[in-house]
């Protein structure tokens, strides 16, 4: 059997077209010797080797509220080197004309679980909620990533460059997240954004306290609520435990007379506590799936009992009652546009939620998507918030709104200083639009990963199909020829 030619150049391209990976210092190294962040399982991204691109004459929003008329996009060796206009470029960039197109930093999805729900939607790829306890903090998601998921591909074709996948919400805390970029991929890893770090996902609400009502608890919110804090309370006894024990080992090499039964290790190494001690430590994010304003209040004040950040809540229908304490304690809000009242704790929504999150000083506001569909068009998701605004007389231009895909979601994954923006030295995650992104006739033309153009709508050779659509096309023509041998 023979694929399309344009489908074997575009594999070609990604298997043997590689250059280095981009050089970042993993963001916990500084406290790796606690081993709650070590990596066993570490990135093997590679980008793909392109030579330089120059988007000329095309209308830019640069992620950093700017807005650049007939401005130039220059990329090389992976990165952005320049944005503006008489840039000085190489002879042998390759010159895009955007004249009348526009061009944003890539979209970044804070919130997918693709790979882990996988397409198509069955009960064998449904792997994203380990429902077997409340507390699964040492569950990693990547390790139900199947990177075959077509959702991937038409996530590229919408602009996302960049996303996270989380675990579902079944439980109070139901594990690690990762990071990826938006390529082409036999293994996640070759996806895993390298030093990114990993966010922990949590729930509040109804979701626990409904799968775990009739499994011995917790069965209300109270219960959820003492669940996280014996949670933590233990992990704050591991860190303890370990950070002595580190000391000791410390100690032990100084003074010679010290024998091995001197020696403490800290006790057993627990992976459960490891995950939850690392957001103690400062080393995982916290995201929290959590709906009402007075649960994201306790939330908070959790975090404080047990001195660690959250770095976003998810969903948060009701994050405009205190939009003021999310922005004054530095926590974004990731959230739907107008999704609502499809259960009691998400009745509260209203479809300015975004907007008037937006408008507190020092706010941080992300469109997300939750969705294997809303993926592939969260522009349009995040121009309804501008509509919603219009109309209650609050007028967002653009460049302001595409920080909500961009700049603010690689904020709160803390990968701001690699992508997110379009700014010198950063990684060349860019999209080239056919006009404005807030369109409803916007589409994504080109898609670039650290300066590859993965996807162009106009050339079937850069439209990337994964290995299962593959498959069943050429099943489709086997049985149309009588049958599989």
């Amino acid at each position: 059997m023979k694929l399309k030619t344009a489908t074997v150049a575009l594999a070609v391209a990604l298997l043997v077209g590689c250059a280095s990976t981009p050089s970042i210092k993993p963001a916990t190294a500084a406290k790796a010797d606690l081993g709650f962040t070590l990596d066993p399982y570490p990135s093997t991204y590679q980008r793909v080797a392109s030579p330089p691109v120059l988007l000329q004459h095309a209308t830019v929003l640069t992620g950093t509220g700017t807005r650049l008329d007939d401005a130039d996009v220059l990329m090389r060796d992976g990165r952005i080197i320049a944005v503006g206009s008489a840039l000085d470029v190489p002879a042998d960039a390759q010159r895009v004309d955007a004249t009348g197109k526009w061009v944003t930093p890539g979209i970044i999805d804070i919130h997918s679980h693709l790979g882990v729900y996988a397409s198509p939607g069955v009960n064998a790829s449904s792997d994203g909620n380990e429902a077997t306890s409340p507390v699964t903090a040492q569950v990693w998601a990547e390790h139900s990533i199947w990177p075959q998921d077509p959702g991937f591909h038409t996530a590229l074709a919408g602009g996302i460059t960049s996303l996270q996948i989380l675990p579902g919400s079944a439980n109070l805390i139901g594990g690690r997240g990762v990071t990826l970029k938006n390529v082409s991929s036999v293994t996640y890893q070759g996806m895993k954004f390298p030093g990114a770090p990993w966010g922990l996902k949590m729930a509040c609400g109804e979701n626990p306290k409904r799968v775990y009502g009739q499994k011995g608890g917790p069965s209300t919110r109270m219960g959820n609520m003492a669940g996280y804090r014996a949670a933590f309370a233990d992990a704050a006894e591991y860190m303890k435990k370990r950070k002595q024990a580190a000391a000791k080992a410390v100690s032990n090499k100084t003074d010679s007379n010290k024998t091995d039964s001197d020696k403490d290790s800290g006790g057993k190494r627990d992976l459960k506590l490891d995950t939850l001690a690392g957001v103690i430590n400062g080393d995982i994010r916290v995201h929290i799936h959590c709906y009402r304003a007075d649960e994201m209040a306790n939330m908070l004040d959790l975090a404080k009992e047990f001195g660690f950040n959250i770095a976003a809540f998810h969903h948060g229908v009701e994050a405009y009652k205190i939009a003021d304490r999310l922005a004054a304690e530095g926590v974004c809000a990731a959230l739907w546009a107008d999704w609502w009242g499809f259960k009691m704790e998400s009745f509260d929504g209203i479809q300015e939620n975004i907007a008037l999150v937006d408008r507190v000083p020092g706010s941080c506001a992300i469109v997300h998507s939750d969705s294997e569909e809303g993926i592939q068009r969260l522009n349009q998701e995040a121009a309804k918030v501008m509509a919603n605004a219009h109309r209650i007389g609050i007028d967002i231009t653009p460049e302001h709104a595409i920080q909500w895909l961009t700049m603010n979601p690689a904020k709160a994954m803390g990968i701001l200083d690699q992508t997110g923006t379009l700014e010198p030295g950063k990684m060349a995650d860019v999209v080239l639009w056919n006009g404005s992104p807030f369109s409803s006739y916007a589409q994504a033309e080109q898609v670039y990963v650290d300066g590859a153009r993965l996807y162009d709508r106009h050339d079937p050779a850069r439209q990337p199909k994964s290995d299962f659509l593959l498959g069943q096309g050429l099943l489709g023509q086997d049985l149309m020829r009588g049958g599989v041998k």
